[in-house]
């Protein structure tokens, strides 16, 4: 049989229509970036189409290898668990058809300049009074019950802080994990520099960006002595379908490596030693395709909770009561 290639892409999916309107636009750019592949993509959740609705356009092209990469920047339990079930289990129903799986985004220098080229906008158009080395950086996660996803956040941060020459950087995160937005800004103002830039490590927008963005007006009203800065997030910066190319171009040439040896699926991580060996599911399916526009519905009944204070009924975070994290009574 001759082979015929198509690349999926596979994402998280959004209630705010923004948000998945601009994943769309990314995927598009990414078949204008590699057009010499059918290229599809489908939501895990809360927006059409969902995957197993783009893997159907694919094989309607006659594609019997699909590359198939997550359209997210860390590895946590969407892209390390999720995501995969829902492609081995369409997979085994479709014989003859192979699906191999990339790896997220991660840290790679094509990603880190896009998040520099993102700040540098921001700091143009805030001007040049305050220099840098008075300056600080909060770069904001989007927080996973998974450590390893959430150090890779710090990671980032600290070679943003150290490439651009702030003065200092911190990192926080939007929900589950700690600390979240406004701890994290309350501890970033007691520090003593005259500005604080902002900057949502997202690829798209949606709700979680828009309270990120509101909790940073709540701290500047508290602290009007020092300038705060919102940066935009990465959105579709040609540095990011660079980095999805070479995600596709890694599976075609063997060279896919999922990190595992800080996976808490897999081996024992300090704090998460009990999720060792979890079996790889998606908690997905009763919310499939709901979400967005008129086609919104519920046909189970079932009113999902998605604040992102929580991670989707998974094994719960262990730290989840922590002064700063998102149980903690008055946490925002």
């Amino acid at each position: 049989m001759k082979e015929t290639l198509g690349i999926m892409v596979c994402g998280h999916g959004s209630r705010d229509e923004q948000a998945v309107e601009e994943f769309q636009s990314v995927a598009r750019g990414i078949r204008q970036r590699m057009p010499q592949y059918p290229v599809e993509w489908g939501f895990l959740e809360f927006a059409t189409p969902i995957i197993r609705d783009g893997l159907d356009e694919l094989q309607k092209k006659a594609v019997n290898r699909v590359l198939a990469v997550p359209g997210m920047l860390f590895a946590a339990g969407h892209a390390k668990n999720d995501i995969p079930s829902v492609l081995n289990t369409y997979q085994a129903q479709h014989p003859g058809l192979s699906i191999e799986y990339g790896r997220e985004l991660g840290i790679d220098t094509r990603m880190i300049r896009a998040a520099g080229a993102r700040i540098e906008e921001a700091l143009e158009q805030a001007g040049k009074n305050i220099p840098r080395h008075e300056t600080l950086l909060m770069v904001v996660g989007r927080g996973a019950s998974d450590p390893d996803a959430n150090s890779n956040v710090a990671k980032v941060m600290r070679m943003l802080w150290e490439g651009i020459g702030f003065g200092w950087g911190e990192t926080c995160y939007s929900g589950v994990t700690f600390p979240l937005v406004e701890p994290g800004l309350e501890h970033a103002a007691q520090l003593g520099f005259r500005r604080i830039v902002v900057f949502p490590y997202f690829l798209f927008t949606g709700i979680l960006v828009k309270r990120i963005y509101e909790h940073t007006d709540r701290v500047a009203q508290r602290h009007p002595d020092i300038e705060f800065i919102k940066a935009p997030y990465l959105n579709g910066h040609p540095l990011v379908f660079d980095t999805f190319a070479e995600r596709v171009d890694e599976i075609m040439n063997g060279r896919n490596q999922m990190n595992c040896q800080l996976c808490k699926y897999r081996e024992q991580v300090l704090g998460f030693e009990t999720e060792v060996g979890l079996p790889q599911e998606s908690h997905h399916h009763h919310v499939e395709g709901i979400g967005t526009g008129s086609d919104h519905h519920d046909d189970d009944g079932h009113d999902h909770d998605h604040r992102h204070d929580h991670d989707h009924g998974h094994h719960p975070y262990p730290h989840a009561d922590h002064p700063l994290g998102p149980n903690f009574e008055g946490a925002a």
